[in-house]
């Protein structure tokens, strides 16, 4: 994995405006460790920090690409949606930019059910089976499609729950964090100065509003999944560790909430 030297990659951060945080009125104070100082009433990232946690992040998904592991990219924000898209596609990790539907993690075995709903439906409309169906039932279907679409499309390839979860803005998406954490998944989060660290096990102190912040470090963190599936043995993808299912609780409304979820999707 290539190291930029300290001042060239600072240098890259800030090009990129990865060191602007919020407005100080807009902090939490578990960030101080990560601020390097004030400006007009905005927070400076230390940068310096931001670099030695995004090397251990770098390594850590790297690792997790190496053992054939999936790592799921989430960022709803509406400006980042087709960033986040399109480097999660570059390195064929699932991805949700659309919204988070509760119960994604904690009650998976629900949502695989609604992604091979998704799937089957797909394969229906594109195989033209819909034609023969009277119009209001096809009118129907359609918006079924275009709503599970939005939120299903990025998560096809994710037959198990992934092994990391990397997030753009924890703040934002933290009913995603408290799932992971209810299933001790690791999660790699670009945070700003308004979001809590301690919920996140690898942190990258970061403006994770800017396209350009969030496209460059996202970028990397790219870049070193993919220097580790080049280095994985070919035998990684047989290599999936066995482990005990996590106890979840699966209430008996949980599909039929997963699908009132899906109806708020316009």
């Amino acid at each position: 994995m290539e190291v930029m030297a300290l001042p060239e990659i600072i240098q890259k951060l800030l090009e990129h405006g990865v060191h602007f945080g919020h407005l100080s009125k807009h902090w939490n104070p578990k960030m101080k460790k990560f601020i390097f100082g004030k400006k007009k009433n905005v927070y400076i990232i230390d940068l310096e920090k931001t670099v030695k946690n995004l090397e251990r992040a770098k390594e850590f998904v790297k690792d997790i690409a190496k053992r054939g592991g999936k790592i799921l990219f989430v960022g709803t924000k509406k400006q980042l949606q087709d960033t986040i898209k399109e480097l999660a596609s570059s390195c064929q990790m699932p991805y949700i930019v659309e919204r988070w539907v509760g119960g994604f993690l904690t009650n998976f075995v629900t949502i695989k059910e609604r992604i091979k709903k998704y799937m089957e439906l797909k394969e229906k409309k594109e195989k033209g089976e819909f034609d023969k169906l009277p119009h209001k039932e096809v009118v129907r279907l359609n918006r079924e499609l275009e709503r599970m679409e939005k939120l299903y499309s990025g998560v096809t390839t994710l037959e198990d729950l992934p092994e990391c979860i990397y997030v753009v803005d924890p703040k934002r998406e933290n009913t995603c964090i408290r799932e992971a954490s209810r299933l001790s998944i690791p999660v790699v989060a670009l945070i700003d100065t308004d979001s809590d660290p301690e919920v996140i096990d690898y942190p990258i102190p970061g403006n994770d509003d800017a396209i350009r912040s969030v496209g460059f470090i996202t970028q990397l963190i790219v870049e070193a999944i993919l220097e580790g599936k080049r280095e994985s043995p070919l035998a990684s993808k047989e290599e999936k560790k066995e482990g005990d299912e996590p106890d979840v609780e699966k209430p008996e409304e949980l599909e039929e909430k997963i699908i009132e979820e899906e109806k708020e999707i316009e």
